[in-house]
């Protein structure tokens, strides 16, 4: 051992309890170490969480999808969803705090649309993935 790699070793602390691989610790010097710089800092990781959160309402997931293509009204949405008007100025409400919704007004009426590129991307990734999972049986059958 190198006297750079020692030095490594000496600045990661181990429990008792660290994990183990055999009768040393678990890659601390090549994997451990290098992936100190790549892992997300707890304040992210607690928006991230609270950002897909948001996400997690089938809801939301559908209020999303109609917006995907085009922007539109309160009232088209809740004929598309099924959902009372009420029921969906609340869920929008919520995708406006999290930035994934804009709107602009026209006269009384007001105009929904995704919020950006990165948006739209994340909703038909997430489309597209499960598109492909079902295909292959890996989460049961498509609804």
């Amino acid at each position: 051992m190198n006297k750079r790699q020692k030095k490594l070793e000496d600045n990661l602390p181990l429990s008792p309890d660290a994990p183990t691989c055999e009768t040393h610790p678990v890659h601390l010097i090549d994997r451990v170490s290098s992936s100190k710089t790549q892992i997300l800092p707890t304040t992210k990781a607690q928006q991230m969480a609270e950002f897909f959160a948001v996400l997690a309402d089938p809801n939301r997931l559908r209020l999303l999808s109609a917006l995907a293509s085009q922007e539109l009204c309160v009232c088209d949405l809740a004929a598309l969803t099924k959902m009372s008007q009420s029921a969906v100025s609340h869920q929008l409400r919520l995708l406006k705090v999290m930035r994934l919704v804009s709107y602009r007004r026209e006269g009384r009426n007001v105009y929904y649309s995704l919020a950006d590129r990165h948006i739209i991307d994340l909703y038909r990734c997430a489309a597209e993935h499960l598109d492909e999972s079902n295909e292959r049986g890996l989460f049961g059958s498509p609804p």
